[in-house]
């Protein structure tokens, strides 16, 4: 699992969810939480968050341009490639903190992937969750709002 420590620096809220936006070395991400700041404590601003998202949910685009509805788009370097016959691990260098991305192979060759390369990671505000309390790397803990609706 895919972890990054930040602080919360923006919300908004409906009836049901909220779109919080965590900064993390000055890059903002955003998730979409099933929660809501009058009844969560954690959701608060300036409070110190862990985002939480899968490897299989960081998608990796060479050459990008254009609008595209994902909000959490963000540029790394490739530093290194485990290619198997189906999945690919490609873990990318983001600001000295190692991302993982397992993508298909079929996708690393169409790309031409290759260490050193530089890329952009994408991952939907629905994949990504919120954790207060615990520590960076440690998986255990209160992991809050992985499911909710990314746009609408």
């Amino acid at each position: 699992m895919n972890q990054l420590k930040g602080k919360i620096v923006h919300m908004e809220s409906s009836d049901t969810m909220s779109l919080v936006d965590v900064e993390v070395k000055g890059d903002i991400f955003s998730a979409i939480v099933l929660d809501l700041p009058k009844d969560n404590l954690y959701l608060k601003m300036e409070n110190e968050v862990i985002l939480l998202f899968k490897e299989t949910e960081v998608s990796i685009a060479k050459n990008l341009s254009g609008m595209i509805s994902l909000r959490n788009r963000i540029k790394s370097k490739i530093q290194k490639i485990e290619k198997a016959p189906i999945l690919t691990k490609v873990i990318l260098d983001y600001k000295s903190t190692p991302i993982v991305s397992i993508i298909s192979t079929r996708s690393t060759e169409k790309l031409q992937l290759k260490v050193g390369d530089e890329v952009e990671w994408l991952v939907k505000t629905n994949e990504m969750a919120l954790a207060y309390g615990l520590p960076a790397g440690r998986q255990a803990g209160l992991t809050i709002g992985r499911e909710g609706h990314d746009g609408l």
